[in-house]
């Protein structure tokens, strides 16, 4: 046997005793989970029950963003980040190389697959990333949503001197802004409500970051009226869509990476038009581990994301401290090995 945190609906998650795992089939290895963050989705199913159109149904244990140690398999041994998606090899998408918009994609905690919040789980082989000795166990975790941020950077199309636009400034947007930055943009600003998330966009490279009622006027005076050449959106809501096309030079791309509360969102079609905007739809990230890694050992520092640590059977006090809103990152930390 072995603990596990499960998820059965709105703000209920237990910590239980659930069958430790047998051994794995041919290509996949045993994982002790040793560090899990929280993510943004995490908290919609945690406090909303779904994200937009999914919705809870059978209790699952959450999270994927995840390390851990491999137990057995070609990495026993040896501290591992773990892709959370299997996408199915098979289908259109994947067979076009785009795995990440599988038609049948397992993600973990999602549906049937439960994710890392438990001490072990066995998972592919080839979603098994080793960590360089320089990187923590919760550095190990942040390589998930800094995959995300490098995909969204692409799909946005930042080149060298650009002038970039984050709106939000949770982790994933701090990232990207961090990631921007990389790919050689000229200035970053981000637009983002809480004070305290502001300071840790600054620290991790922004060049200025305002609060979403002054960020289109501010913009204007720092950009001589001419607006940012790529909007990143990282909200989620129809307020922060409004800020990307309002901050948009014409001809601008945007990217939207955010994930709403409901199915729908809408946007200014007006200006939008008049702009002649390029929308960008970012859908979670693609073969972006090896990358990930690179950055997090070569200046994107992720242990400073982290801004609260749990133990595994405080993990519901993780999730309400986490949907408060009230620090940065965070961390549940694992015995599993």
């Amino acid at each position: 046997m072995h603990r596990v945190a499960k998820l059965h609906a709105v703000g209920d998650l237990r910590i239980e005793e659930a069958p430790a795992p047998g051994p794995p089939p041919e290509g996949w290895s045993t994982v002790a989970v040793t560090s899990v963050g929280l993510c943004g989705s995490d908290l919609h199913w945690y406090a909303e029950g779904g994200t937009g159109e999914v919705s809870i149904g059978d209790p699952v244990v959450p999270g994927h963003e995840f390390a851990g140690v491999a137990l057995d398999g070609p990495y026993a041994g040896r501290r591992v980040a773990v892709d959370p998606a299997i996408p199915c090899g098979r289908c259109e998408p994947c067979r076009e190389g785009h795995g990440n918009l599988c038609l049948d994609m397992r993600f973990a905690g999602h549906e049937s697959l439960d994710g890392g919040l438990q001490e072990r789980l066995v998972w592919p082989d080839e979603l098994l990333f080793p960590l360089p000795d320089g990187l923590s166990d919760d550095a190990g975790a942040l390589l998930e949503p800094l995959g995300v941020a490098i995909h969204a950077v692409h799909h946005a199309h930042v080149r060298l001197g650009h002038d970039v636009l984050v709106v939000g400034a949770g982790p994933i947007g701090v990232l990207v802004a961090a990631v921007a930055r990389r790919a050689g943009a000229a200035r970053v600003f981000v637009s983002e409500p809480l004070e305290h998330r502001r300071a840790t966009a600054l620290r991790h490279g922004a060049d200025a970051a305002w609060p979403p009622d002054v960020a289109e006027q501010a913009l204007k005076e720092e950009t001589a009226g001419r607006g940012v050449d790529v909007v990143v959106e990282m909200a989620g809501g129809d307020d922060a869509i409004a800020t990307a096309v309002a901050c948009a030079r014409p001809g601008a791309r945007v990217a939207l990476g955010g994930i709403p509360s409901t199915p729908l969102s809408a946007f200014p079609a007006a200006p939008a038009r008049r702009k002649g905007l390029t929308f960008s739809m970012v859908r979670r990230m693609h073969e972006t581990y090896p990358r990930a890694i690179r950055l997090a050992t070569t200046g994107i520092d992720l242990d400073t994301l982290v801004s609260d640590r749990f133990p595994l059977e405080r993990s519901a006090e993780a999730f309400e401290h986490a949907v408060r809103r009230t620090g940065d990152k965070t961390v549940v930390t694992v015995s599993g090995s």
